[in-house]
């Protein structure tokens, strides 16, 4: 344990050191967010910071197999298709791919995440076990691509993603854990080390931001293991639904409300209940406050219970995404850019 701990720690240390670097890299090259009419920030700020994230748990799980002395096949799909979207996101952050092209790879990507694993969670709804097949493969191949996509999309201001990841990573982390499993906790502890260790930068007044490169592969990889740790049986995939349900309610809900309004979907906008908390409180931190502690104080709970009792999962699902829509609805989510 304390050889697994001291990964975690350097998982960290590496993170933000690489972090620290790729911010003089980005100014010297002039790889810079410039803000326009639809940002959430004024100031030309560096950008690309994600790759450490990227870079750091990729290592990580290429040398998984000597930390635990076991082999786990999905360390390796998780390396491959992780590596794979982290350099179009990369490309697609410097020359700007088509959306076509960019969403193409994503479902190509998940595809082969899919197909390379070997058991996929059943889903329970009312005490109903929805069994694997076409049917529920099909929707986690929609889910993944979706939560890549809408993690791209709420990473709009300071530290948010990174509070999202992190505090849904520890949380699965946590329940795992007091469920008995050993492996897979390290594994989420040693993806969160690597946020958190971009996060110190990344934290309001952020001193770089992620990029397309990472946000993308953050939400591709808590889509995966969402997926691998269900399938244990050891957390519910409800649980997860919850952990995450600030950045799906929030992402939906304004995609929603956007259709029914008529506009262009592939334009640019900032009409996220976060980004319009954020002008209407005149800063980044409080709403990324905010986020964290809903999701420890609301959500965690929640998110345990539905792992406790997976039967009743659906409920707790519910029981935490409606107020939160609720409140998302009233703050104006996907109606104003003002």
């Amino acid at each position: 344990m304390v050889i697994k701990l001291l990964v975690i720690a350097i998982c960290f240390s590496a993170s933000a050191v690489l972090t620290c670097y790729l911010i003089g890299h980005a100014k010297q090259r002039q790889f810079l967010d410039i803000p326009n009419e639809r940002s959430s920030h004024s100031t030309p700020t560096p950008t690309g910071g994600g790759m450490s994230i990227v870079v750091i748990f990729i290592s990580f799980l290429l040398v998984a197999e000597l930390i635990f002395n076991e082999t786990f096949d999905e360390v390796f799909v998780l390396a491959f298709t992780g590596t794979v979207l982290a350099i179009v996101g990369y490309i697609d952050d410097h020359r700007h791919l088509s959306a076509q092209w960019r969403l193409l790879v994503h479902f190509l990507v998940s595809f082969v995440l899919l197909l390379s694993l070997k058991q996929l969670p059943e889903l329970s709804v009312f005490g109903y076990q929805w069994p694997s097949g076409w049917l529920l493969s099909g929707l986690y191949l929609i889910a993944l691509v979706w939560l890549l996509n809408l993690f791209n999309f709420m990473d709009g201001i300071d530290g948010i993603a990174g509070v999202q990841a992190v505090t849904a990573l520890l949380g699965a982390a946590l329940i795992l854990w007091s469920a008995g499993s050993s492996y897979w906790p390290i594994m989420l502890m040693a993806l969160s080390a690597s946020i958190l260790g971009f996060l110190v930068f990344n934290w309001p007044p952020a001193k770089i931001f992620m990029g397309d490169a990472g946000s993308s592969f953050l939400g591709f990889m808590l889509g995966a293991l969402a997926l691998i740790t269900s399938a244990t049986g050891l957390i519910n995939l409800w649980g997860w639904l919850i952990l995450l349900a600030i950045f799906i309610g929030d992402s939906t809900l304004t995609l929603l409300r956007r259709v029914k309004s008529g506009d262009k979907l592939y334009e640019a906008h900032r009409s996220h209940a976060y980004q319009i908390l954020s002008r209407k409180w005149g800063s980044h931190m409080p709403v990324t406050l905010l986020v964290l502690c809903v999701n420890l104080i609301w959500l965690l709970p929640l998110a345990w219970a539905a792992s406790v009792w997976p039967a009743e999962g659906i409920l707790f699902c519910l029981l935490a995404y409606l107020p939160l829509l609720w409140f998302m609805y009233r703050v104006g989510a996907g109606t104003t850019n003002h």
